[in-house]
């Protein structure tokens, strides 16, 4: 033996020697167990208007690599279509194994596609293609997202004392072909991207006097291009399945975005509604520039005594001050300062941040503002890609189940049944 001859050495050589001696023993169990045909095979008998086609082989890609199988075909001359009962009893999916396909899928959304097909390679030697990976999760997805959207929400889930809801929109860029009669927002008007709407919800155990900390493990998200109409019942959905019913309180949190706070109206009334404070602040510094200029000492002093005023609760009188400093403005500077005045006059009662801070609340939309980047953003956003509508609806859906703790439990579900 090497080992014995060479000395203790760098092993890898054993461990992959191994790994193939051990797949290729695991291929020819299986094959062996699959096509025994002593193991009953649901199905396989003829049904009303069947004929047999006899036994034919099939290629299949397993966990192990490529094995191959012996299957009974059955044709149906009028309605010019067959089955294969072995197929359907094992849950194959155009030729692959139920655990080949979790990965696939796994490794679609997790990065671009001709990067999942490398990483199988390299991590479970599974030689998939990219577009093969492509096609799965255009296959596996919208039946993911049908499954997501239909569940149900956990009678089982303990109540919580404080549940969140947050959401907000990032661009995507799109083929030409799906931008038709989408607006941009550049001069030209031409759009480049259209508007994923990504929502969130987690919860929280205040404790008296600590600063707010998420429960661990406790963020969910959706992600869509479908429209305001839509989008908001479906995060309401996902509210009531994480346990909103069973909450004691519910606050939403997010930007100034008016398509928010409607869907907001419209689904989750009765929720503390908070404006993010790092959007209003950014409105804040673009008033006092406005006010005293950019970056003067005056304007500096005076943008610390409006940010202790609205941790005071003080947004009114904020308000009223910066209206009487903008009145003596020529009329097209005073349209511009009112415009971002109006800002927190809309919002005025989503800014309570002296309240929220003493009641320990969240009042800054960081985990959205996180998820778009890292759950929408770094799958949908990377350099030279282009979508199409279903690719994009497609892959989210795998990827929003994946960073919810629900991608293994869909698979459970599915490969139990």
């Amino acid at each position: 033996m090497r080992l014995r001859s060479e000395g203790a050495s760098n092993t890898e050589w054993i461990e992959t020697g191994l790994k193939v001696a051990l797949f290729a023993d695991a291929r020819g169990m299986i094959e062996s167990l699959l096509n025994d045909p002593q193991v009953e095979v649901a199905g396989a008998h003829k049904l009303p208007g069947e004929k047999r086609g006899g036994v034919q082989e099939k290629t299949v890609q397993s966990m192990f690599g490529s094995i191959r199988l012996r299957r009974e075909y059955f044709y149906h001359p009028g309605k010019g279509c067959g089955r294969y009962p072995l197929d359907e009893a094992l849950g194959l999916e155009n030729g692959y194994t139920p655990a080949v396909v979790r990965l696939m899928c796994r490794a679609g959304a997790r990065d671009a596609y001709e990067e999942g097909s490398a990483d199988l390679l390299a991590y479970a030697g599974l030689e998939v293609s990219a577009q093969e990976i492509n096609r799965m999760v255009q296959r596996i997805g919208p039946q993911m997202r049908a499954a997501m959207e239909a569940e149900e929400p956990d009678q089982q889930t303990p109540e919580v004392p404080r549940l969140y809801v947050s959401c907000d929109g990032t661009g995507v860029p799109m083929r030409r072909a799906e931008l038709a009669g989408v607006k941009g927002k550049g001069a030209d008007g031409k759009a480049s991207t259209r508007e994923v709407k990504v929502g969130c919800v987690f919860t929280q155990h205040p404790e008296e006097g600590e600063e707010p900390f998420r429960d661990t493990g406790s963020t969910s998200y959706i992600g869509t291009l479908r429209k305001c109409g839509s989008f908001g019942p479906l995060l309401r959905k996902e509210a009531y399945r994480r346990g909103m019913g069973r909450a004691k309180e519910i606050v939403f949190i997010a930007d100034g975005a008016a398509w928010i706070w409607e869907s907001v109206r419209t689904c989750f009334s009765g929720a503390v509604e908070i404006l993010d404070y790092y959007h209003a602040h950014e409105y804040l510094v673009e008033i006092i520039d406005l006010l005293y200029g950019k970056d003067t000492e005056l304007g500096k002093r005076q943008i610390e005594n409006w940010k202790d005023m609205l941790f005071e609760d003080r947004v009114a009188e904020v308000i009223a001050a910066a209206r009487a400093l903008a009145s003596d403005f020529a009329a097209s500077e005073k349209e511009i300062a009112d415009a971002k005045i109006n800002y927190f006059v809309n919002n005025q009662d989503r800014m309570l941040y002296g309240t929220y801070k003493s009641k320990g609340y969240f009042y800054g939309s960081g985990v959205i503002e996180a998820g778009c980047k890292s759950v929408i953003g770094k799958r949908a956003k990377q350099s030279g890609m282009f979508w199409s509508e279903k690719g994009a609806e497609d892959v989210l859906a795998i990827r929003t189940a994946l960073y919810s703790d629900r991608f293994d439990p869909y698979w459970d579900r599915r490969n139990a049944a």
